[in-house]
């Protein structure tokens, strides 16, 4: 027996009636490429998760909740499972428009985008977004803005503020729990292209971007151990890790869900590894990728893992 080899490959075995858990237990018997690196991650998570030390970030970039996995979020935040999340300010702007009763629909890549264009709607791949769902966003989000206080602001507070004139969502269930929502490229969306119209006809209130970085630097500076979920790279990603270079702390799991290549230098293909020659994850940190679909893995990460915790 070679000393490399003792570890064999179990053939996948379907059954009819079997649960994500075992669907990935399964999985992890293959143990090949992303799949195998799926049961790693449901097994990293799972450790996050029970360790009762553990600061957990988030880190949401990526179509999401246009694609139907804003509710996967507002479900981890009420399980406690988010402590700190970041997102881009596309995926909070969707998720207002979801939350004021207006809905994203099932379309068709395969298109003709102008016929689309003169109709109104615009394209987020497969997926179809009127108009209206915009102008009703404008008349609800320029009321807030209208409302708020003539002093500066912070961005998360800012959506604080419009977290609790919801009922649904991610950022009403950040809001009801009292977790903080960092959007470090709040002007790259909708909400903040609202707010710059805000802007030209009042003078009143100023955000204040570098007033997040105080609260969550004073969050990276007293954790005792700290973990994080990042579907996508780009801001959302580079935020969260970076929290740690200004202190002595670092990540001591990382989950990475992406669908970019390593080899091209962008930060949202980067590896863990890489990470971890900048200090962002810890020596005998443990950090694990998987490549693919976000829309695939993600579901299967939560669900698999909260059955685990549930059988607990």
């Amino acid at each position: 027996m070679h000393k490399h080899c003792n570890d064999p490959v179990k053939q996948f075995i379907p059954r009819a009636g079997m649960t994500v858990n075992e669907l990935v237990s399964e999985m992890g018997g293959a143990g090949a490429y992303n799949g195998g690196s799926l049961f790693h991650a449901v097994d990293v998570y799972e450790k996050m998760l029970t360790d009762p030390d553990m600061t957990k970030f988030f880190g949401l970039s990526g179509a999401m909740v246009p694609a139907g996995m804003g509710g996967i979020v507002s479900t981890l935040i009420e399980k406690g499972h988010i402590d700190v999340l970041t997102s881009t300010g596309a995926n909070l702007t969707h998720d207002l428009i979801e939350a004021i009763g207006c809905h994203h629909y099932h379309g068709n890549a395969e298109c003709d985008d102008i016929e689309l264009r003169k109709e109104e709607i615009n394209r987020i791949y497969d997926i179809f977004l009127p108009n209206e769902a915009y102008e009703e966003l404008e008349d609800f989000i320029q009321d807030v803005y209208t409302g708020l206080p003539e002093q500066p602001i912070t961005i998360s507070k800012l959506l604080r503020v419009i977290g609790e004139q919801l009922d649904t969502g991610i950022l009403a269930t950040a809001a009801k729990h009292e977790i903080p929502v960092y959007c470090p490229a709040f002007q790259d969306s909708v909400l903040g292209l609202q707010y710059w119209m805000f802007s030209q006809f009042h003078k009143k209130t100023i955000l204040d971007a570098i007033g997040d970085m105080h609260e969550l630097m004073n969050t990276a500076f007293n954790v005792k151990k700290a973990g994080a979920v990042l579907v996508g790279g780009g801001v959302p990603k580079n935020f969260t890790l970076q929290t740690m270079l200004m202190t002595e702390n670092a990540f001591t799991y990382v989950v990475q869900l992406t669908g970019d290549r390593p080899d091209l230098g962008g930060l949202s293909g980067a590896t863990l590894d890489e990470a971890k020659s900048w200090g962002k994850i810890g020596e005998g940190g443990i950090g694990v990728t998987v490549y693919g679909d976000a829309t695939i893995t993600l579901p299967i990460l939560a669900t698999a893992t909260l059955e685990r915790l549930e059988k607990k």
